[in-house]
Formats: C-alpha cells, structure tokens, sequence
C-alpha cells in the first residue's frame, strides 16, 4: 500500500498575487493619483468655457491651450520650490533620520516647467494666437517686447533650475526660481495697468507663498510615508512645523488676494461682478477651495495635536489633493478675460 504523504503548502510570497492587500494600497494610490491628474487636466480644458458661459465676455483665442500649459508650469514650480522649502524644515527636526528622505522630483519638474514656458513662449510668438506650424512662429519677435522677452527669460530659468537641480548645491535652484515668479507677476501686470508695481509685488508674495504651501505639504507628505514607521516621532514634529509655519502662509496668501481683487473689482462691485463675470466666477471658486482646504488643514492640525501622526495623516492628504485642484483652477483664472473695473 502506498503512503499518501500530506502535502505541504508553501505561503505565496507577499504581494504576489494582485488581490493581495500589500498590492491593494498601492493599486489604490496609483487610481487616485490617475483620478486627480485626470481631474487637474480637465479644470483647464473645461473650466474657461464653463467660466465663460453667459457672461458675454469673449475669451482670448487659444485660452484653453494658455490655461492648460500654465496649470502645468504653476506645479512644475509648485513642486522644485516645495521640494526644497520642506527638506529644509525636515533638516530643523530634532531626531529625523539624516539621508532618509523621499526621491526628489526636482530633477523632472523643472523640466516640465521648460516644456510648459516653451509653449507658452510660442503662442506669445505667434502673436498670442496658437501656432499650428513652425513657419507661424516669429522667434526674433519675441526680443522686440515685453510679454516676448519674459516668455523667454521663464524658458531660459526652468532650463537653469533643472541643471541647479542636477548640481550638489540644489537650493542654488531658489534663484531661477525666484527669477519666474517675476517673470509671472509682471506679465500679469503690464506698466498700462493702474499702480502695476503694486500688483506686480502683490502676486509676487501671493505666488511665492501659494508654490510653498502647495508643494511643501506635497514633499512634507512624502517624508511621512518614509517616517511612519522608522521615526513617527520625527514626522509628527515635521507635520506640526509646517503646519505653524502654513498658517503664516495662508494668512500672507488671503491678504495679497482680497488686496489684488480689490485692486480689479471696486468695493461696491465685488458681489455683482463673482457671479456675473468669468474672472469673478473662477475667483470664487478658488475662494471656496481655500475654505475647503483650510478646513481640512485645521482638522489635520487637531488630529495631530490628540491623535498623533497617523490620525492626522489622512486630513492632510486630501488637503494636498484640494490644493492640486486649487492649483488648476488657478491657472484658469489667469487665462480669462479681467474684470471689468466700475468706478
């Protein structure tokens, strides 16, 4: 009679089989990082003529291409200067693990940066219109005037961050930088426009504070994940840091855009012109996503102070989510027509 020997079952190894649960978080982050860039792309693509609808404005030829390619070079500065505004408050933590940071992303952003300016340099190229051919575009036009020349000057700095980025001093990439924030608050406001130097330092501190608060958290998040485990301690004390420190953004941010939306809407006219203009429309949006996000700012805050790291963790992660959305939304408003200013 022959022995039935028992046989005996080796376990699969961890995260080989897709329905595994090592597998499910990281399917599920990779459908809601797919669901939010879907969704970030289709605020500018959608969002000027949803802005625009019965308003009776006319919209400026290739706004849906304007919007698109600054959403994308508002991230790509959102993320360098994030990267490296975060790993300098993770170097102030007493206890972080040194080295044990995330993968920077610095090396790519700048580089989606140079993608974005080159196409919007283009469009200025070819007389704000989109080109549909290489033989549309005045290149040497560009150096004739003033929206030409800074085209040129955010191209040539993206170029400059990435290759800082690249180099064994990173924050040397703050200057070029610095250099498109500039170039972008004086596009925005042209010497014709009333007191134009005024809104040119107003969007200055306004967009150097929205590109800390968006993109720190962004690279404050992906330290925690790093540090949940090997120093919980640490990334509680990072979160709270750039929490007191975001407060103070938020507060520079609320104060430049009531002083830059007073400047374009007059007192008496803000109520009318939120509803019945474009500008006014994708504005208040914008207002309303700040509200969504400071709420959840507030609760990761809360959590962090009764909870600990891993309660807070999650508040904190949709705030990063609204602010990509709020990044989007913010790159349709500065392709709409402005406001109409009733004296």
């Amino acid at each position: 009679m022959s022995s039935i020997r028992p046989t005996t079952e080796v376990p699969a190894p961890a995260g080989d089989d897709t329905g595994s649960p090592t597998r499910r978080p990281v399917t599920s982050r990779a459908v809601a990082a797919l669901v939010l860039v879907a969704a970030a792309a289709a605020i500018p693509l959608l969002g000027p003529s949803a802005a625009l609808d019965g308003t009776g404005e006319a919209a400026a030829p290739g706004v849906t291409e304007v919007a698109l390619l600054r959403a994308v070079l508002f991230a790509a500065l959102c993320v360098q200067l994030g990267e490296l505004f975060a790993a300098r408050l993770a170097r102030r933590v007493p206890g972080a693990p040194p080295g044990d940071g995330p993968r920077g992303w610095s090396a790519y952003a700048p580089w989606a940066g140079f993608l974005a300016s080159l196409g919007l340099a283009s469009i200025v190229a070819n007389g704000n219109l989109v080109p549909h051919a290489l033989s549309d575009l005045d290149i040497a036009g560009l150096y004739g005037t003033r929206d030409g020349t800074l085209a040129l000057l955010e191209v040539n700095t993206f170029v400059v961050a990435a290759l800082c980025a690249r180099s064994r001093r990173p924050a040397t990439a703050l200057a070029p930088l610095a250099a498109v924030v500039l170039a972008e608050a004086l596009r925005v406001h042209p010497p014709a426009e009333h007191t134009a130097y005024l809104g040119s330092a107003l969007t200055v501190v306004h967009l150097t504070c929205a590109a800390l608060w968006v993109g720190g958290l962004l690279h404050v998040l992906r330290t925690l994940r790093r540090w949940r485990t090997t120093a919980p301690e640490a990334g509680a004390a990072l979160l709270g840091l750039y929490a007191r420190v975001a407060a103070v953004l938020l507060a520079a941010i609320t104060a430049t855009g009531v002083c830059s939306t007073l400047r374009r809407m007059p007192v008496g006219t803000v109520l009318d012109q939120l509803v019945t203009t474009a500008y006014g429309r994708t504005l208040l949006a914008k207002v309303l996503l700040v509200a969504v996000v400071s709420v959840f700012a507030l609760a990761a805050r809360r959590r962090l102070r009764h909870g600990g790291l891993e309660a807070a963790y999650a508040p904190a992660r949709a705030e990063v989510a609204v602010l990509g959305v709020m990044v989007a939304v913010s790159a349709v408003l500065t392709a709409l027509p402005l406001p109409i200013r009733w004296s």
